[in-house]
This record gives C-alpha cells, structure tokens and sequence, in this order.
C-alpha cells in the first residue's frame, strides 16, 4: 500500500487535534505548537507553527508540500466563532472571519495542489449548521462559512475526478472556542434541549467523519456538506 500522507491544519485542540489522533502520523499545524497536548505529540513528531493570516508563514509551513509530494488529505479545521449583531458588527469583523476560515483554506489549497492532485487526496473543509439554519446575531462567521460551502462544491467540481472535496457542518461543539456559549449551566443545558439528540457534540463526533471522508472508504462521495448536528437541521420531534 502506498505511503499516505496527511496534513491537519488547526490541531491545538477540539475537533482538529481529534482528527489527529485518528490518522496514522499526520502533519499537523497550530499556531502555539508549544502548547500542543501529550496526546498529540505521542501521535505525531510533525508539529509545525502556523499564522494562516500570513501567507509567508503558511509558505514555509508547507514547503515539502509544494512540488508535488504525494498528499493523501487535507483537513483545514481552523475557525473562529463570531457572534456579533450586525449593528455592532463593523468591516474588520467580517474581513477577519473570511480571511481566517476562507481565506487561510484557499491559500493552503493553491499551495498544495500538485501534492493533492498527484495523491488522488481528499480534502475535507469546516462549515457550521448556522449557514443553512439561520440563527441571530451569527451574520460575520455565517457569511465566511457560507462562502466555504460555495468553495467545496466549485472546486469539488473544478477538480473533479482527481481530488475530492467535502465540508462538514457541525453544530455546537463542545470545545475551547465555544466556551462563552458553554460555561453558563443554564445556558449548555437550553442548547442542547435545541437537539432532537439532547446533547452538545464531541469533537470526535466531526473528526470521525473528517476520518472516513479523507479515507479511501468514502471514494465515491465529493461535493457535499454533511451536518453533524444531533439531527437540530432537519428535524423538529417535538413540534
């Protein structure tokens, strides 16, 4: 069997560092590879430092990955979480949401392109439930995440039959960055009585999914954005 080879951008915790965990020695990035967990340092020795607001930072990140190496996935599982009312919301608000979940994705991907496409990879992006649920105050990382799901389903077409390209849309996950949403009990408890499955998700919850998209077992599914959401998209049980 061929070599695989797997770069996880985003692993300082949550569902990046999940994903970690469930592939065979990936490449993984963060931006404080010092505060990386025991956990991970004992699944991989690659921890490289990364600021995907600075394309010179990213460049050399993934130098190796450049010109061609053999990528079998690619998983950009970085994001932030914005809610701010639009009123309170000003330019820099939306320009920093794009350029971190959009923007830092497209710029790994125009690097590691020849890598991808010469391992036949797959490459799994980061959306939310908010795009296709609609919720208050979530109009800066709604519009970013919007644009990742437009950017899944155009480059799935553009490089089609050579890469794949899928996004996972979470719901609230229970993680560092969702912590202002998490720490108040009364709070957690209203959102996860939101889920037909009354809980918040795990981190491992998306990575399991992140794992099979990028594995050879889900070799006939590009192009689509799969909610892990404990049903809060599509269903209303309780009337």
């Amino acid at each position: 069997m061929p070599e695989q080879n797997f770069i996880v951008m985003g692993a300082n915790g949550g569902i990046g560092e999940a994903l970690a965990l469930r592939l065979a020695q990936p490449v993984v990035t963060m931006r404080q590879p010092d505060k990386a967990s025991s956990a991970l340092r004992a699944a991989t020795a690659d921890i490289r430092a990364v600021d995907v607001t600075k394309p010179d930072s990213l460049s050399a990140a993934l130098a190796d990955f450049t010109d061609g190496k053999p990528l079998s996935g690619f998983a950009y599982c970085i994001g932030s979480i914005d809610l701010i009312p639009l009123k309170a919301a000003n330019e820099d608000h939306y320009l920093r949401s794009y350029e971190v979940n959009v923007l830092g994705a497209i710029r790994a991907l125009r690097l590691l392109e020849k890598s991808l496409k010469q391992g036949k990879g797959s490459v799994v992006l980061f959306s939310s439930i908010a795009v296709q649920q609609g919720f208050a105050n979530h109009t800066v990382i709604s519009t970013a995440k919007g644009a990742i799901e437009g950017l899944t389903r155009a480059l799935a077409a553009e490089w089609a039959g050579t890469v794949r390209v899928n996004a996972i849309a979470p719901s609230l996950t229970d993680t560092a960055i969702a912590t202002p949403l998490t720490s108040s009990a009364p709070l957690r408890e209203a959102i996860e009585k939101m889920h037909p499955i009354p809980r918040l998700g795990s981190a491992d919850d998306s990575a399991a999914l992140a794992a099979f998209l990028l594995g050879d077992t889900s070799g006939w599914i590009t192009g689509q954005v799969l909610h892990v959401d404990g049903g809060r998209s599509t269903l209303r049980p309780k009337g």
